[in-house]
């Protein structure tokens, strides 16, 4: 498909899990609506705890309560759906993971990819987290062909890591997907420059949806949820409300952007 619509969806979880899974659905509705293709959810879209110790406890496993009802809402709609991303229950593992899923138009599980780099921050008198306390790290890069193209799979503090998009470049990676619970601070900062910068070094379309408001944890979430286009132009931008933005894919331009900006087959230091 050369020309399709890619939607990302702005939320403002908090700790009721049927109440954001509801609103998550609504959403993705409206942009099902608006002809998008793909629809791609926030991190930790349908629970976020009001402390770091309850992570345990809004865990689930898969299939569980959320990816059983977001499969069944992209077979519904016929659109293929990242369900941005939940605390994922493994038996014997001491810590829940932090994953992404993938749900074609028939609501199968395609794939799932689980958040490599922990968010371990402290800036004084802003933000305060240690996600690796509560989480344990993935160790695999994903990426998924498509009829849309093929997606590269990241979560939030990922886009910190340039090799990690490198290597999705690799892989062919057309579209990475970012979602995120991205912190004012940091946000106001960093958040639009790498997600463009990641988008400019693969020639990559970007869809980074983000958390808005202010969390369970007290901190302010930044929003700006963006679709970014290989050439590292802002083509949809959310403000600090929920809701969703779109925007057409080009295929066919991405191609001429690698075919004459061929930089992706000039790398010499590949690691």
């Amino acid at each position: 498909m050369e020309r399709w619509i890619a939607a990302a969806v702005q939320l403002s979880s908090g700790v009721d899990a049927d109440a954001n899974r509801a609103r998550a659905a609504a959403l993705v509705r409206e942009a099902a609506a608006r002809g998008a293709r793909l629809v791609v959810l926030p991190e930790v879209f349908a629970w976020r705890g009001t402390a770091a110790g309850e992570a345990a406890a809004g865990a689930e496993p898969i299939p569980g309560p959320t990816t059983v009802a977001m499969a069944a809402l992209a077979r519904e709609l016929r659109l293929w759906l990242c369900a941005g991303s939940i605390l994922e229950r493994v038996p014997g593992e001491p810590l829940p993971y932090n994953t992404s899923c993938i749900f074609d138009p028939g609501g199968r599980l395609l794939t799932r990819y689980r958040k490599i780099h922990l968010f371990d921050v402290e800036l004084p008198d802003r933000v305060s987290v240690r996600e690796s306390a509560t989480r344990g790290p993935g160790r695999e890069t994903v990426t998924v062909p498509t009829p849309l193209g093929t997606l590269g799979l990241s979560i939030c503090y990922d886009l910190r890591f340039p090799e990690l998009y490198r290597r999705l470049a690799r892989d062919g990676a057309e579209v990475l997907l970012v979602p995120s619970a991205f912190t004012a601070p940091t946000g106001a900062a960093h958040w639009e420059v790498l997600c463009r910068a990641r988008a400019i070094e693969n020639l990559c379309w970007l869809v980074a949806p983000n958390q808005t408001g202010t969390s369970p944890h007290g901190h302010a979430d930044w929003g700006h949820s963006m679709i970014v286009d290989p050439w590292g132009r802002v083509v949809a931008e959310a403000g600090d409300a929920e809701e969703v933005v779109v925007a057409e894919i080009d295929r066919a331009a991405q191609a001429r952007i690698r075919r004459e900006l061929p930089c992706l087959g000039h790398a010499r230091l590949l690691g």
